[in-house]
């Protein structure tokens, strides 16, 4: 009988050993995600970002506007583009920050005429949504940004912008 004392608290600390063992990976698969792989705007704006600068070295400040997290009010923010491209590279970077796992451009024109920019965005054979898919606060965030960024830079002359993909009005 003294053996079945002994008995019951081995496989009580077998089963404590057991329960405490399999509780930290189930915490640690929470927490952990595999790094996003890069799509290819944010390759682009990386490429872009680095080999005018090696080119010619010189920049410009612009000022960007990034949306805050509630997608409420677009904030201002200084950023460095460079001076050979301004409108196009400041496009290209807020591209770049919008571009996510489901959604993705491919590629994008600017054009200036008589104070109206004309964005035309490509959107990615690869891309899983569509321009329509967007939420309201994605659509704030990446049309919002881009038509705010181009009408406060003065030195732009841009009054107005317009949004095409392949040439075709963008219909929301």
């Amino acid at each position: 009988m003294s053996n079945k004392p002994l008995f019951s608290l081995m496989i009580v600390a077998i089963a404590a050993s057991l329960t405490n063992c399999s509780t930290p990976p189930t915490t640690t698969q929470n927490t952990i995600s595999p790094a996003p792989s890069p799509s290819m705007a944010q390759l682009r704006a990386k490429t872009n970002n680095t080999e005018p600068k090696a080119i010619s070295g010189k920049t410009v400040n612009v000022t960007l506007y990034t949306s805050d997290v509630q997608c409420q009010e677009l904030l201002p923010l200084q950023v460095a583009v460079p001076a050979a491209e301004p409108v196009t590279n400041t496009v290209g970077k807020i591209i770049a920050a919008q571009d996510t796992a489901d959604f993705n451009l491919s590629g994008y024109r600017v054009r200036v005429r008589n104070g109206i920019a004309t964005v035309d965005l490509r959107l990615s054979p690869q891309s899983r949504r569509q321009f329509a898919s967007l939420s309201s606060c994605e659509q704030f965030v990446l049309f919002g940004s881009l038509r705010k960024t181009l009408t406060s830079n003065p030195q732009w002359k841009i009054k107005d912008v317009r949004f095409t993909e392949k040439g075709e009005d963008i219909v929301l």
